[in-house]
């Protein structure tokens, strides 16, 4: 077993500071990103997710913060509109990357 000693609780560890883990669970025990959804109307959005949520379950945390239904929402980068099914990691979407965010 490895540790890792992280900032944060770990979703799923019992210990707050130290995280036990074989190399199978790191991405399940210690992964987390923080993602910035900005709306270009002056708010920018910080949410927590893992890399295996779809875009849908971001639009679902973004939903519950902006007060917007998930299906009026639409998030992209540049002139790539990222679809609902499709994982933030199949994206190559990392920790602190800023996402355009569009209300339709």
């Amino acid at each position: 077993m490895e540790k890792l000693a992280v900032n944060e609780e770990p979703i799923g560890c019992a210990a707050p500071a130290v995280c036990e883990f074989s190399s199978a669970s790191l991405h399940a025990c210690a992964v987390r990103l923080q993602v910035i959804c900005n709306d270009r109307l002056g708010k920018k959005i910080r949410v927590k997710c893992n890399p295996d949520d779809t875009v849908g379950d971001l639009k679902k945390l973004l939903a519950a913060q902006t007060g917007t239904r998930p299906e009026k929402l639409r998030i992209q980068k540049w002139y790539t509109v990222y679809k609902d099914h499709i994982t933030l990691e199949d994206y190559e979407i990392h920790d602190g990357m800023g996402l355009e965010l569009y209300y339709n």
